[in-house]
């Protein structure tokens, strides 16, 4: 009786021990593959604020990996290693949850450099009255880029203090230009000291950079001081739930805010402080705080009914067009998850046009995906076409022969990237450096 007593507390612990190995293996080799089909697709290069890996310091825990909400990090030669550089959104969860502080958050890599504007300890940039805070000044982190919205305005608000009198006419102490975590920051900052600002945000709701997460994965994973709302103790949360929280904020705070404003251009005045032309007209103001993130402004087609109320330029939700028919715009990794979410929506019919004749720079599992989805009639392909105009229930398309062929679409979705502001920034004399694999 006691052999086999002992025979069992022998076995257990080794067929323990061999199912965790036999599952770590598994992981590793499902990681590795992730990594060769980024990779192989051209997609291993992040966009923006991402993970390094020291490998020295690393021990293969996997804690960064299972804290990582877009999956992004994996296991490789039992070392933490980011599989899926396309995913990475930057928000630092995989940071925090190492315990030993193996990984570094840094911007570029050897060879693709970021270009990140040069900015004093208070945000200002070299431009005297010109401040950035957030995603665009290189701080992808929400809770960060809150507390840079907030630092940025009461520098602001010191210096306006210092120049003395009142703004005058339809001058404003400060323009924010950008609705994310970071202007609405700045925004509660600006009313709380008596300032007579604006935001101005180039979408039609809030949310900045948040809007591009996918639905319900984790946004913000530590809690952030708010002027006039005070300490908001966010442990985890999704992203429908901070958007929430933020359109409470303005709503109860009453923060003045444009929407479907875009910035076209900036301008030091003549008299002093900014002339800042928009979508809407111009604004002068004697500061300008810009978090407007670094994705930019969408990419536009240049056909006529482009700007129709049912074109939109992201996908948020794919349940919001059930029984819709709806055309999908683009050749990418985004155009092609947003025809297969749509697809995979009750009573949706889906087109997608591409100019090109064939996919490319996509994840191999999307491209899989999107055949099977087209071979069984949930998505209508157009490849080698070209939108043309947009009316309203359909749009009109054009193949490389110049036929045109009308497409059911109720909805229309630009997918074609964005372009970024940093020309815009350099015309007005802001100096960036290239970081390459830095903090």
């Amino acid at each position: 009786m006691d052999g086999s007593v002992a025979l069992v507390y022998a076995v257990l612990p080794a067929l323990a021990v061999g199912t965790h190995l036999w599952w770590r293996r598994r992981r590793e080799r499902s990681h590795a593959e992730a990594l060769a089909d980024a990779q192989a697709a051209g997609l291993a290069e992040p966009a923006s604020l991402h993970p390094v890996v020291d490998p020295a310091r690393c021990i293969g825990s996997g804690s960064c990996a299972a804290a990582c909400p877009e999956q992004a990090l994996g296991l490789v030669g039992g070392k933490a290693t980011l599989v899926n550089a396309s995913a990475c959104i930057g928000h630092g969860a995989c940071h925090a949850a190492c315990p030993f502080d193996a990984i570094s958050l840094v911007f570029g890599t050897a060879r693709r450099g970021v270009d990140i504007p040069l900015l004093t300890p208070q945000f200002e940039t070299n431009v005297p009255g010109l401040f950035i805070a957030g995603e665009l000044g290189g701080m992808g982190l929400i809770r960060k880029a809150a507390e840079q919205g907030r630092q940025a305005m009461e520098a602001m608000a010191q210096r306006a203090r210092a120049a003395g009198g009142a703004a005058m006419g339809g001058e404003l102490d400060a323009l924010i230009v950008g609705a994310g975590p970071a202007g609405l920051s700045a925004a509660l900052s600006a009313q709380a000291l008596g300032l007579r600002y604006r935001v101005i945000e180039q979408e039609r709701s809030l949310g900045g950079a948040i809007f591009h997460y996918p639905r319900q994965k984790v946004a913000m994973t530590a809690p952030v001081q708010l002027a006039l709302v005070g300490r908001v103790r966010f442990t985890e949360v999704s992203k429908e739930k901070l958007l929430e929280f933020w359109q409470d904020v303005v709503q109860r705070f009453g923060l003045a805010i444009g929407f479907a404003e875009r910035m076209e251009a900036i301008e030091p005045a003549p008299e002093g402080g900014f002339r800042v032309r928009t979508t809407r007209g111009e604004h002068r103001a004697r500061q300008v705080l810009l978090a407007i993130g670094r994705r930019g402004t969408p990419r536009t087609l240049g056909v006529p009914g482009e700007d129709a109320a049912h074109v939109a330029y992201r996908l948020i939700d794919p349940a919001q067009y059930a029984g819709q028919a709806v055309l999908v715009v683009g050749g990418g990794d985004s155009a092609l998850e947003a025809a297969i979410a749509l697809a995979e929506t009750p009573r949706t019919r889906v087109a997608l046009s591409y100019r090109g004749e064939a996919f490319s720079r996509v994840k191999g599992k999307n491209r899989e995906r999107l055949q099977a989805l087209v071979a069984s009639g949930r998505v209508q392909l157009w490849l080698g076409s070209q939108v043309q105009r947009i009316l309203a229930g359909h749009a009109e398309l054009a193949d490389a022969r110049g036929e045109r062929q009308q497409v059911p679409a109720d909805a229309v979705i630009i997918c074609a990237g964005g372009q970024l502001p940093t020309p815009l920034l350099q015309a007005v004399g802001i100096r960036f450096e290239t970081k390459h694999g830095q903090a």
